[in-house]
């Protein structure tokens, strides 16, 4: 059998229990295309981890695509596009959802820290054209450690264990 999705989108149905959990619906959600530049540049200045506000240093992020609604204020699914100024950092923090960084310009050192003890545990320098994948919950930061203002996009979506839930 073969699904053509092309036209349709899923929809949860709020009766989890029933066996028709996911409808689909035509035609709700449109393409959208936008340059990045015309999405607003919302300067980050703090960030929690484990109940403490931590200062985010030097960070703006354009939100260029969202979808959905996780319950923390936080989208199913984002696509950011990150600036970190010379020597901006974001310090160690965790989430929920899984992300996906890819460095378009200038040079950071990433990190990852172990979830118990928050001992860094690896430190990589990443420069353009580099991918890194941070699994939820994993403490990580980053530091722009170039001359320039450097540039990141970060794709985040919650990715759920649970059969019962989308």
């Amino acid at each position: 059998m073969i699904w053509d999705f092309s036209r349709f989108m899923l929809e949860k149905d709020n009766d989890k229990s029933s066996s028709n959990y996911f409808n689909l619906r035509k035609g709700e959600i449109d393409m959208k295309v936008i340059h990045w530049k015309d999405c607003e540049d919302k300067q980050v200045d703090k960030f929690p981890y484990r109940g403490q506000m931590n200062d985010v240093i030097g960070t703006s992020i354009r939100w260029l695509s969202q979808h959905g609604d996780d319950g923390n204020g936080y989208p199913e699914y984002g696509l950011r596009f990150f600036t970190i100024q010379p020597g901006g950092q974001i310090p160690i923090h965790n989430h929920f959802y899984h992300q996906t960084m890819f460095i378009i310009s200038g040079e950071f050192e990433c990190w990852e820290f172990d979830s118990e003890t928050d001992e860094l545990k690896t430190k990589s320098i990443c420069g353009p054209g580099t991918s890194i994948y941070i699994p939820s919950l994993q403490p990580h930061g980053m530091k722009n450690t170039s001359d320039q203002p450097s540039t990141f996009t970060c794709c985040i979506a919650n990715v759920y264990d649970n059969e019962d839930t989308l």
